[in-house]
């Protein structure tokens, strides 16, 4: 009888032990405080373009790998295993940073279309395309790692003016073909939020063009509706998504700002970084609900594509006004 209640009791520790440990691992990062964009390197005056956006993917992507408890997205062994919201959490705010590491590759580094490719960017932008999953040989850790170490020699050419091979082109073309991107990632998210309580959507892949074609046939509506099993991966990827976008435009207020306030539209810039930041509110629940659009329940889905439609929506009208002379 002693054996079995001393069984009975380590088993009862061993799992509340690994529930707080659960708890404090899952507990997604607080906003990063505005760094100084030029940490006292160079006077206010002599701000340096593009170093704030550099630094936030850096300070992003370096929050992934040392946040509480680590990169969890490819351990292996439980309690870590185990959990699946900050994994889905990491992958919404790795793809935003895989998303600007390429757009600053191909557009933001290069002064046109012939121009070579900046050697810092070229290895460090394929590096975050690694499978966020992969924990042998190489792992995610060890090449999201390589890859900040290219961006931190990329930022510190950007400071030398002996060092004219690295730039930074703040122009209204390249910050448009970035938004366009970041478009495309916001709408995916809204659709897949909204799909919480199931939706009958029609069929409008092809409308517009009466002459458009598509590889197979589709019916022309069909339902569609998030496995209740997914339903809090779908809600945390796009919560760190928005998290990390939230810096990103931050910085972008920085390193635009001539550009923004030429097209009249840093206000329309300043209007999306509020409605990001209200997908960052805490969640009080202690779980994800998904109750009906109008029903007793909350429905945290909808909510975050409420603000995410939003956020999506003042961003295609930003990309119209940076279109226009």
């Amino acid at each position: 009888m002693f054996n079995t209640k001393l069984l009975s009791a380590a088993v009862l520790v061993l799992l509340v032990l690994l529930y707080i440990t659960g708890w404090w691992v899952s507990r997604e990062p607080d906003l990063l405080p505005e760094a100084n964009p030029q940490s006292q390197l160079q006077p206010a005056d002599k701000a340096v373009v593009g170093y704030a956006t550099t630094t936030a993917l850096i300070r992003v992507s370096e929050t992934l790998l040392d946040k509480s408890g680590g990169y969890l997205s490819n351990d292996i062994l439980p309690p870590f295993s185990l959990l699946d919201n900050m994994p889905a959490w990491e992958l919404g705010a790795l793809e935003m940073s895989r998303d600007l590491a390429l757009a600053l590759r191909k557009d933001l580094s290069r002064s046109q279309s012939q121009s070579t490719e900046n050697p810092y960017l070229k290895v460090a932008q394929p590096m975050f395309n690694i499978d966020h999953r992969s924990w042998a040989i190489p792992s995610a850790e060890a090449e999201y790692r390589k890859a900040i170490a290219q961006l931190y020699l990329y930022r510190q050419e950007l400071l030398e003016p002996s060092r004219p091979d690295s730039q930074f082109y703040a122009r209204a073309d390249n910050l448009r073909d970035w938004l366009k991107a970041v478009e495309k990632r916001l709408g995916s998210y809204s659709q897949r939020l909204s799909a919480s309580v199931g939706q009958d959507r029609l069929n409008t892949d092809l409308a517009g063009d009466a002459g458009a074609r598509q590889s197979t046939d589709v019916p022309g509506q069909r339902l569609v509706k998030t496995s209740w099993w997914k339903l809090d991966d779908e809600f945390y990827e796009a919560r760190g998504a928005s998290w990390a976008l939230l810096h990103f435009l931050k910085a972008v207020e920085q390193d635009f700002a001539d550009v923004l306030q030429r097209k009249n539209a840093m206000v329309s810039l300043q209007q999306i970084i509020r409605e990001l930041e209200a997908t960052q509110q805490a969640i009080w629940s202690p779980m994800i609900l998904n109750g009906s659009g109008f029903g007793l329940m909350a429905n945290h889905s909808l909510v975050m594509a409420n603000y995410i439609s939003r956020a999506n929506a003042a961003l295609i009208d930003l990309s119209e006004l940076l279109t226009q002379g």
